[in-house]
């Protein structure tokens, strides 16, 4: 696995937005804006099961990452990596959490009723930071 190196590690743990990359059944891309997020050097976002990004993922795991300063638009982060583990356990506090960073709300105000949060997670194979 690659270290998502030290001065890039505040890319996953402020504001910032992130775009995932993942397959189509047909091999096209399909990419969505995540809240995203790390765990040691495994790289998370949450999501909701029965939407494109994890059912993408389960089929083929491998995934791109983009992710940019929105203070600096010339500093970003590219990962290239696999998904290897979809998490519900936690899932919700994790959501409640990224709410909290993101919005300042205590609970993520968007959730459906019935829906099941989970969290991926990523193990990056190759990482790009470029700060200028």
């Amino acid at each position: 696995m690659t270290e998502i190196p030290a001065d890039a590690q505040h890319l996953f743990e402020g504001k910032t937005f992130a775009h995932v990359a993942t397959l189509m059944p047909d091999g096209s891309p399909q990419v969505s804006p995540v809240w995203i997020d790390r765990e040691g050097d495994l790289v998370t976002f949450n999501t909701a099961e029965g939407r494109l990004k994890p059912e993408n993922l389960r089929r083929d795991p491998r995934v791109a990452i983009s992710i940019l300063n929105p203070e600096n638009p010339y500093e970003n982060v590219l990962v290239r990596g696999k998904a290897v583990e979809f998490a519900e356990d936690g899932a919700d506090e994790h959501i409640d959490a990224l709410a909290n960073r993101y919005m300042g709300v205590d609970e993520y105000p968007l959730r459906q009723p019935g829906e099941v949060r989970v969290i991926v997670k990523i193990e990056p194979e190759k990482i790009h930071h470029m700060a200028p």
